[in-house]
């Protein structure tokens, strides 16, 4: 028996494989609110006394860079380190692999209808592709063809310098160097970066913001699902959350399309992460997402025919490390 996980900034997932059903089809499963505990041995212990399978594996895809079998998580106050983790719970082995690669190693389990088309392109066989990932925080990777199947990567992209592309995004950047020494593409396009945009927006004087939303925000946790649901409210969409989305959305694509130049993603580019799907009204809206990610110049023409395609699969990371673990951990 195998336990896969998924260890995210906001949700930690985690459930049970064996070699016989795939990792298509876990044996058991359950979500944990990862702030809510205080460390990782501790939602797996709690996982492993609910369910009756025996385990003896471990693959774990954590939201951070994986250094000697050791992570800090970074939108965590965790640190994750297998061979601790081994000890503590008598596995026969823990391995972790950063979230973005355990996404990787799931795309190609993907179906049709798992996947929402941005642009259909045209893929070039044993091409790179490459992985973009907004949910708590950013992540970024590839996979390359090794002539027999794809290998992916890690990456740590998603904390490379935030580089604007219109006078707007040059005025949040110079706000926000106002509060911290450095901005990466993760402070400004992600669950943590949305918060940012609204408050510059809001203090740049944009639009007013109403009572009834200055009200919600101020009582919430985490005020970025009320900026997307205030945004995309049919009845009564919010201006300064409009904004904000679509600010978000034109980041978004543009980084996408400096991840496909970096890594020349003649095989695709994935979208994944936990709020591109919820917001796939704001990516196509007078093709925001794309124009922002065709948007370099002279190499506009071969960024078309990349094909772009948004993950909804809601379980890809967990997917992914079920396979890496069923195929490689034997």
């Amino acid at each position: 028996m195998l336990l896969a996980g998924d260890i995210g900034g906001t949700n930690t997932r985690l459930a049970i494989f064996s070699s016989e059903a795939g990792p298509r089809a876990p044996l058991a499963q359950q979500g944990f609110l990862s702030a809510r505990y205080p460390s990782l041995e501790t939602i797996l212990r709690e996982f492993l006394q609910q369910t009756p399978f025996p385990v003896d594996r471990v693959c774990l895809g954590v939201a951070g860079p994986v250094t000697g079998g050791r992570v800090s998580a970074v939108n965590l106050s965790w640190a994750v380190d297998s061979q601790q983790l081994q000890q503590a719970l008598a596995f026969s082995s823990v391995t972790l692999l950063n979230d973005l690669e355990a996404i990787a190693w799931g795309v190609s389990l993907l179906q049709p209808d798992e996947l929402f088309v941005l642009n259909p392109g045209e893929p070039v066989a044993g091409g790179v592709m490459a992985v973009i990932a907004p949910g708590t925080g950013l992540g970024e990777a590839f996979l390359t063809w090794d002539g027999s199947r794809y290998r992916p990567h890690a990456s740590e992209g998603g904390h490379t310098d935030f580089g604007p592309s219109d006078e707007m995004q040059m005025g949040l950047l110079r706000y926000l160097l106002q509060k911290r020494d450095h901005v990466s593409y993760e402070w400004v396009c992600s669950g943590v970066g949305l918060p940012h945009i609204y408050a510059y927006l809001k203090e740049s004087g944009y639009a007013p913001e109403p009572d009834w939303l200055a009200h919600r925000l101020a009582g919430a946790a985490d005020p970025t699902p009320i900026i997307v649901q205030a945004a995309l409210d049919p009845q009564r969409p919010n201006e300064l959350c409009v904004a904000t989305l679509r600010t978000f959305v034109s980041i978004l694509g543009a980084e996408a399309g400096n991840l496909a130049l970096k890594v020349l993603a003649t095989g695709g580019v994935y979208v994944g992460g936990g709020i591109p799907p919820r917001i796939l009204a704001a990516l196509t809206e007078d093709q925001r997402f794309m124009r922002a990610f065709l948007n370099k110049g002279r190499l506009t023409n071969l960024l078309a025919r990349i094909p772009v395609q948004v993950i909804l699969h809601p379980r890809i990371a967990l997917l992914g490390a079920a396979r890496y673990g069923l195929e490689t951990l034997g």
